[in-house]
Formats: structure tokens, sequence, C-alpha cells
């Protein structure tokens, strides 16, 4: 990893706060902690390459607010967040608001580092994390109960509210889910929910062009 990179770590518990600088700097980076959010936006502008380590339940300003002023102030770090365990509708926000990985406490040191590379790769080669014809093409294979599941899942439901809402079993919904990860060829939640907003950004981008053009033939129809 280059030396140029900073990881800034906002966490509001001290234990964790030291527990994960001690693991990034032996695995080789510089660091700067924070115990609040607030503590990390007074340091903006940013110099250099950095990413954001932020836990997400924190007072005040929580992770999902802190990604949400990044976002306002026009700042694109590349933001992991850390989660308690079965915190996926949390999760699921927190990707949406432009975290690229959340990980689930206790956090292990090869998942962080692996998130941290991946981060920082995909701000080196654009926001797509894959070309949207093939996402498209994974989604044709899922059956119509699969995307029913898939759409529970990315509205951060857990199995169970997922199978009360389709009236079928937890057992059945694992299944489907299990199906869904593969054919979408997603290693975990957040590998699928970066390829369902590969989609989603697509859509919305057409859907402007689309709007962009008819206002323009519109106007072009009018001068005559």
């Amino acid at each position: 990893m280059a030396n140029d990179l900073t990881i800034h770590l906002v966490d509001d518990e001290e234990s964790l706060r030291r527990s994960l600088t001690f693991l990034l700097v032996s695995a080789g980076f510089a660091v700067r902690a924070h115990s609040c959010a607030k503590a990390f936006l007074e340091r903006l502008p940013l110099s250099g390459r950095s990413c954001l380590v932020t836990d997400l339940c924190m007072p005040h300003v929580d992770g999902i607010e802190l990604l949400h002023r990044l976002r306002r102030f026009g700042m694109d770090v590349p933001a992991i967040v850390i989660t308690g365990q079965g915190d996926i509708a949390a999760a699921v926000q927190a990707m949406k608001a432009g975290a690229f990985d959340f990980l689930e406490k206790p956090v292990r040191e090869e998942a962080l580092i692996a998130a941290i590379n991946g981060a920082m790769a995909q701000g080196r080669h654009g926001s797509a994390v894959a070309d949207c014809e093939s996402v498209a093409a994974r989604l044709r294979q899922l059956t119509d109960r699969e995307h029913q599941v898939l759409s529970g899942v990315l509205d951060g439901l857990q199995n169970k509210m997922i199978a009360y809402h389709l009236g079928i079993s937890s057992r059945t919904v694992e299944v489907h889910r299990a199906n869904v990860m593969a054919k979408m060829g997603a290693r975990n939640l957040a590998e699928l929910m970066r390829l369902a907003m590969t989609i989603e950004a697509a859509a919305q981008s057409i859907e402007t062009t689309r709007k962009a053009q008819a206002g323009d033939r519109s106007t072009y129809m009018r001068q005559f």
C-alpha cells in the first residue's frame, strides 16, 4: 500500500479506536483517529489520498449522517462503515449514502484491509463496479420469486420479514437468497448492493438524458 494514503478512523469508543489504529498502523497505513464525526469534519478539506473508516452508531452525528454531509460538501472520500452484528437495515442505508462497504463487529484484520484496498481501487477506476450490461444480464437470470427476495434484501429486511411479506418460509427465503447471490456473482451483501446501484444509477442517467432530449425537441418545435 502506498504510504501517501491516510486512513481517517472515526469512532466514539476509545478502546475500538485504539485497537483499529494499532491494526492499521501495523499493516503499514498512516492513520488519523477521530473521536466523533464533528472532529473529523473540522479537518476538511482533506489533503492527499484518504479513506474513511467510520462507526455507524455514534452520538450527535452518526455514520450515515456523516456520509450525507460529505456528499453535500462535494467530498468524494471512499468510505467503509462498521456496524453492529445483524444491523442490516442500517448497513443498507449506509451503502445508499455512499459507503463502499460495511463490516460487522468484531472487525477482522483481513476483511478491513481488503475493504480499504477495494474502496481505493474503486476510486481510481470510477464509481461503476461492473459493466451495466453484464449486471443486467445477471438480473435477467433471476426468477420472479428471486427478484422479490432481492427487493426485500435491498430494502434491508431480515429473512423472517421477507418470508412474512411473501407468505413463504424463512428457509425458502434463504434458498432464494443464496441463488440470488450466486447468479449475481456477489460474495456478500455489500457487493450485491453495489451491483444493484450500478443498474439504478444507469437507469437514472438514461431517464435524465431522455428528459433532456425531450426538452430540447420541445424547445426546437416552439421555434417554428
